[in-house]
């Protein structure tokens, strides 16, 4: 900018509010190690269907690379379904109780030091006065030895009926989880790695990574959490997307993309919440997000709300708050929401500039949900619950013109990353249970 003659650089100055406010670019110091051989271990922990209830479904099945990391769905169809992202159905020979109560998350970045909550209600969250360091839905009776929060955050889903476990008395880890048997000895996680350390291929790279495993007897859970953690961390660590090198000073955003950020990082307000490298504050907001499928809370509770961040603080100011996201790769890692509600992103950023009124058109085809024998509109079909999520709203919204949502897009399709998307170490063939593995 410096060659150009001084009244144009300042004119370029006055347009391109973006280069005032952009974040610092990202480093390997942003990062925790990883370690390539627990890393590649937990590949193939992460693919194979053993860790799951009834050995049907795998991480993999509701965070595939073919789908964003994500499964391409508005509600996930865990334990009970059939098939691959928007293709997935319920299997008849197993129907499925519900859907998962929200949007599967996508995976990029775990492996930032600045993640210190996971999930969309931030309910693993770090916490130095707990033991292990980490505060958890089991409070003092979960497990310690974790690597790090993503480690932790692995343990839950395998407990889950509608997601991994399976129910009640299909088999023995569905068994242990109804009975509230998660931890010790023939606890839920501990039937699982003893179905692992059954497996020679896999105690033979549990004992080449850790010198403290001697055998099958050795190998806990918190090591089979670990090693999918590495594997995450460097599978999907994206900093090498279009936005990335300008960032670095390397490229420039093409004309459509530099008018987003100037939106973007100007008169939207989008940075407000999605600042910083990986384009989030962590923090959580109501942003009046439409609700669908069975709602978030314990089996005995007839509600369908989901009622965010206010489950894990009890604090009434978090009512339908809940953690903002990440945008990278965000044009990829649709449907959008934390239910899911937006199949489009375009619809989606507008909707977001203006929640309350979003929340009132919503348009439910939108959707993408697999047909199921369940009631998913139950609050959506009260007013007084919609009038209770929009009134958690303190966004002032915003008015986008068409063009201004287009160009927005066009920013955030610089977030993409070509090198995070295709992977480090890609889709097994095989795993060591000789299960099947979701192919791309």
């Amino acid at each position: 900018m410096r060659r150009f003659i001084c009244c144009v650089a300042i004119l370029f100055m006055a347009q391109n509010v973006a280069a005032q406010t952009l974040p610092r670019p990202l480093s390997d110091a942003d990062f925790l190690p990883v370690d390539r051989a627990e890393a590649t271990l937990g590949q193939l922990l992460f693919y194979d269907p053993i860790l799951s209830g009834n050995r049907e479904v795998a991480c993999a099945t509701c965070h595939h690379p073919r789908f964003g990391t994500g499964d391409g769905l508005s509600l996930s169809l865990g334990d009970g379904g059939a098939g691959l992202g928007p293709a997935r159905q319920v299997d008849t020979e197993n129907l499925p109780e519900q859907r998962v109560p929200r949007n599967a998350q996508p995976l990029f970045n775990l492996g930032f030091i600045g993640y210190t909550a996971l999930f969309h209600d931030g309910r693993i969250e770090v916490d130095v006065i707990r033991p292990g360091g980490l505060r958890t839905p089991l409070d003092e009776e979960m497990t310690s030895g974790f690597a790090s929060a993503v480690s932790a955050q692995t343990m839950f889903p395998v407990l889950s009926p509608d997601e991994m476990a399976g129910h009640y008395s299909e088999n023995e880890i569905a068994q242990a989880v109804r009975l509230g048997r998660l931890t010790g000895q023939r606890g839920a996680w501990d039937l699982i790695a003893r179905r692992v350390a059954a497996l020679p291929a896999y105690v033979a790279q549990f004992e080449a990574i850790d010198p403290a495993i001697q055998g099958p007897d050795d190998i806990r859970f918190t090591d089979i959490s670990d090693a999918i953690a590495a594997f995450m961390e460097m599978e999907w660590r994206s900093d090498t997307a279009p936005f990335d090198a300008v960032l670095r000073g390397d490229a420039q955003f093409d004309p459509a993309a530099q008018a987003g950020a100037n939106l973007f990082y100007g008169d939207a307000g989008c940075a407000t919440c999605h600042s910083g490298p990986l384009l989030s504050d962590f923090g959580f907001h109501a942003m009046g997000q439409p609700q669908l499928g069975p709602g978030k809370g314990a089996r005995f509770e007839t509600t369908a709300r989901d009622d965010g961040r206010f489950r894990v603080t009890g604090d009434p100011a978090d009512m339908y708050a809940f953690r903002t996201p990440s945008l990278r790769n965000v044009a990829l890692s649709g449907p959008w929401g934390h239910a899911g509600a937006y199949a489009d992103l375009a619809v989606f950023v507008a909707a977001h500039a203006d929640p309350v009124a979003a929340l009132a058109a919503y348009d439910r085809s939108q959707v993408v949900l697999p047909p199921m024998d369940v009631v998913d509109w139950r609050i959506m079909d009260d007013p007084a619950e919609v009038a209770a999520i929009a009134a958690a709203v303190s966004t002032p919204p915003v008015v986008l013109t068409d063009d201004d949502v287009a160009a927005i897009i066009a920013f955030l399709n610089t977030l993409t990353d070509p090198v995070a998307i295709e992977g480090r170490l890609g889709v097994p063939e095989t795993v060591p249970s000789g299960l099947a593995v979701a192919q791309p």
